[in-house]
């Protein structure tokens, strides 16, 4: 039976150049510094010149949006207006002074005209309670030029577009029973006097329905035949 071999009992300790000493953190930082340093400041600058960019933009619309409203502010004649409008068409205040000069050219009594200023406006309006009134003083204009039938067809489409306000619904529903009743035709009279009602109770217009409904002669009752 062999002697086994001894173990070292007392082994031979590192020396300093065999332990590997982990990198500090300031040299960790300064290696990826090195490595990364283009980078960051490529995109630092591209960051930085995002702010300032949107900045600028900001402050250019404001700008911009303060001078049309000055622009607007100053245009205090029919003139005037149209200047404006015609030097700012796509913006929304051009909308506003269509519809000042539409209204302008009803009450002149020039209704042809209106009616196209206040298309003019319903363009640029699109939407909101001055697109809304524009779409009204059109089919009003339309009816006082003599354009009947369009007129009528611009205010039942206005009558019935729950998206409208209710006031430009009623007026719009209280003009049709008007027309129809300075036509005769009391039952189209009756039919929107009722849609008034339903749309605005208790409102201006809901009222002057009241009133024109009582100048209206009484529906003669249908006697049925009695049963045998």
């Amino acid at each position: 039976m062999s002697t086994p071999v001894p173990s070292n009992q007392h082994p031979t300790p590192a020396t300093s150049s065999d332990v590997i000493v982990p990198p500090s953190f300031e040299e960790q930082l300064h290696k990826f510094w090195k490595n990364y340093a283009n980078p960051i400041y490529t995109l630092c600058v591209i960051v930085l010149v995002a702010i300032i960019g949107k900045g600028g933009y900001d402050m250019y619309v404001t700008s911009q949006e303060n001078q049309v409203g000055a622009d607007y502010t100053a245009a205090s004649t029919s003139e005037k207006l149209k200047a404006f409008a015609a030097a700012h068409s796509g913006h929304q205040l051009a909308g506003v002074a269509k519809l000042r000069l539409a209204d302008e050219a009803y009450v002149a009594g020039n209704f042809t005209q209106a009616a196209l200023d206040y298309q003019a406006a319903v363009d640029r309006l699109k939407t909101g309670p001055f697109a809304g009134r524009a779409r009204l003083g059109c089919a009003m204009a339309k009816l006082q030029a003599g354009q009947t039938a369009e007129g009528e067809n611009q205010l039942k489409q206005l009558a019935n577009d729950d998206k409208q306000m209710k006031a430009v619904r009623a007026e719009a529903a209280y003009q049709l029973a008007s027309q129809a009743a300075a036509a005769g035709r009391n039952d189209d009279a009756l039919k929107f006097l009722d849609q008034v009602m339903t749309v605005e109770q208790g409102g201006t217009w809901a009222q002057r329905a009241m009133m024109l409904r009582s100048t209206l002669p009484v529906p003669t009752a249908i006697n049925l035949p009695a049963k045998p």
